[in-house]
């Protein structure tokens, strides 16, 4: 398999791009639950350029309704990225000093749930979530700080890179 290099530049891009609309070769989840995993799959995916159609664990979008879960699930995205060893994007979760642009952030408000995915467009002061900007969906936002969410826990997951 073929190792490939993960574009942050094109991630930054496309999250500056579409941060307040909605690009309409995808589908829009607003209304079902929420469109942010999807914008951080459609970041990535300008950044990796391949998908995965592997039916049972893949990581792919054809329309709408024919979509991987882990296109628009915030479980599902991490479990793909952190366990991917096919073609794809894949990663790991690391410790907030590890993080770069184009890597993942996902938060969980009960503090039992992950239920939001942001992308990280900007850092200052990777130690330092005042520091560290994100671009988002559902609550539609372009650098805005992790700090101010309010959230019990936060994980990151950094893309080591793509296979295809």
């Amino acid at each position: 398999m073929k190792q490939l290099l993960y574009s942050r530049q094109k991630v930054y891009e496309y999250a500056k791009k579409w941060a307040f609309s909605r690009n309409p070769q995808y589908y829009n989840f607003d209304s079902v639950g929420g469109d942010c995993t999807s914008f951080v799959s459609q970041c990535i995916y300008a950044g990796a350029n391949v998908m995965n159609y592997s039916k049972q664990n893949g990581w792919y979008y054809i329309n709408g309704n024919n979509k991987s879960p882990s296109w628009s699930g915030v479980e599902f995205l991490y479990n793909f990225l952190t366990t991917n060893k096919l073609q794809g994007p894949y990663g790991m979760e690391v410790n907030q000093n590890q993080i770069e642009i184009g890597d993942i952030a996902q938060l969980s408000f009960d503090g039992k749930k992950f239920a939001h995915s942001l992308i990280i467009v900007k850092i200052e002061n990777k130690l330092d979530l005042d520091k560290i900007y994100i671009s988002s969906h559902t609550f539609d936002s372009f650098n805005k700080k992790i700090s101010e969410y309010i959230f019990q826990k936060i994980r990151f997951i950094h893309i080591d890179g793509v296979r295809k």
